[in-house]
C-alpha cells in the first residue's frame, strides 16, 4: 500500500478532527427556534435592531453593544505557556433573530495558515503534521483547492478579468437601488458594511450549495482561527476591543453571518437541486444571486435591482465555476 494512503488510514483511525475545529463539540447544527428574549435583535432599540437575521458590523459601536444582540460563552481548556487557549477550548456564539437562532462553535485546531503552509510553502514535515492533526483537510484537499480558486483572482489560470466571490458581493452592493434607505447609516456603505456582510454570506452560501455545510464551516473556522485566535478565549487587548474594523466586533459579526450564509446555501441547494454535476449556466447563477439579494432586502430593509444572465460578471463567474468544478 502507498505510504501516504497508509498514513491517511492510520490518522483517521487514531486521530479526531471534526469540521469545526479538530475537537468534539456540542451538536448545534441547523437553525432552531428561539424565544424572543434579551438576545433577540428584532426587539433591540439600537440601530442593529432595525435589521433581521444577518448582521452589519457597522451598526455596532462597541463590543458591549454587540453583546446585547449575540450571546458568547467561553469554554477554556488547558492554557498554554503563551496564554493562548489550549486543548478543548471553544467559544459558542449564538444569534436569535425573528424567532430563529443560529449557533456557531469556534474551537482550537487547524488554521488556514496551517493548510496553506502544508499545501504550498511548507516542507514534508508540515504536510505530515497536517495529515496527523487534521486528516479531514487532506482527504478533502481537492475540494479545498477548488474553493480556493473560486475565492481568489487567478488570471494566469482563468484568463484576464478573472472574478472571485468578492466580485459577486461587490456587484450586489452596486445593485442597491434605494439610497434613501441604504444611506441612513453612512458607515454601512464602507468596506465593513454591506460589502463585508454580502461577501461572507455569498461565499458561505456557494460553498454550502456546491460542496457541503461541513466543508463551509471548516473553512470559515480555519480562517477565523488563523487571523484572531483570541476569539476562542475572549482575552482581547484594549486596542483590539476598540478596533471596530478588525477587532472582535467585526469578527464575531463575520462568524454569525457565516452561519446565516450556510443556512441560505442549504435552502438554495435544495431549491435548485444543486449537486456535483450541476451546470452553472448564467441563468442559474443570476437566479441564485437574486435569491441572495431577496434575503438581504428582507434582512437590511433595502432594495436591489436584479442580476441578469447577460450581465458580464454573471457570465464570467458562471464560466469560472464550470472551469473550476469540471475543467470546462
Amino acid at each position: 500500500m502507498h505510504i501516504l494512503r497508509l498514513l491517511v488510514l492510520v490518522s483517521i483511525v487514531f486521530i479526531s478532527c471534526n469540521q469545526a475545529g479538530d475537537k468534539t463539540l456540542p451538536n448545534t447544527s441547523g437553525v432552531t427556534a428561539c424565544n424572543a428574549g434579551v438576545h433577540n435583535d428584532s426587539l433591540n432599540t439600537t440601530p442593529s435592531g432595525k435589521i433581521r437575521g444577518a448582521l452589519l458590523g457597522t451598526r455596532f459601536t462597541s463590543l458591549q453593544e454587540l453583546k446585547s444582540v449575540i450571546q458568547m460563552e467561553y469554554h477554556v481548556g488547558a492554557i498554554t505557556a503563551d496564554s493562548m487557549p489550549g486543548e478543548n477550548s471553544f467559544v459558542s456564539v449564538r444569534h436569535c433573530s425573528n424567532g430563529r437562532e443560529v449557533v456557531a462553535m469556534l474551537a482550537t485546531g487547524t488554521s488556514q495558515g496551517d493548510i496553506y503552509k502544508a499545501g504550498y510553502s511548507g516542507s514534508i514535515v508540515d504536510r505530515l503534521r497536517l495529515l496527523f492533526r487534521c486528516p479531514y483537510a487532506v482527504i478533502n484537499r481537492k475540494d479545498l483547492e477548488r474553493i480556493y480558486d473560486l475565492s481568489r483572482w487567478n488570471p494566469e489560470k482563468y484568463g484576464g478579468g478573472d472574478l472571485a466571490f468578492l466580485d459577486l458581493a461587490k456587484a450586489a452592493v452596486e445593485n442597491i437601488n434605494t439610497p434613501e434607505l441604504a444611506l441612513i447609516n453612512v458607515r454601512d456603505t464602507t468596506e465593513k458594511g454591506y460589502f463585508n456582510s454580502f461577501n461572507h454570506m455569498t461565499a458561505q452560501a456557494f460553498i454550502t450549495s456546491c460542496f457541503s455545510e461541513v466543508l463551509a464551516d471548516f473553512i470559515a473556522d480555519a480562517h477565523e482561527r488563523h487571523n484572531h485566535p483570541e476569539l476562542i478565549s475572549g482575552k482581547f487587548t484594549e486596542a483590539q476591543i476598540l478596533d471596530l474594523k478588525e477587532g472582535p466586533v467585526d469578527n464575531y459579526v463575520d462568524i454569525i453571518n457565516n452561519e446565516w450564509g450556510q443556512e441560505l446555501g442549504k435552502q438554495l441547494k435544495a431549491k435548485y437541486s444543486i449537486n456535483s454535476e450541476t451546470n452553472w449556466t448564467p441563468t442559474l447563477l443570476a437566479d441564485y444571486m437574486n435569491d441572495l439579494q431577496r434575503y438581504y432586502s428582507w434582512a437590511f430593509q433595502i432594495g436591489f435591482k436584479p442580476f441578469r444572465p447577460e450581465d458580464e460578471r454573471v457570465r464570467r463567474f458562471s464560466s469560472k465555476i464550470q472551469a473550476v468544478m469540471y475543467g470546462r
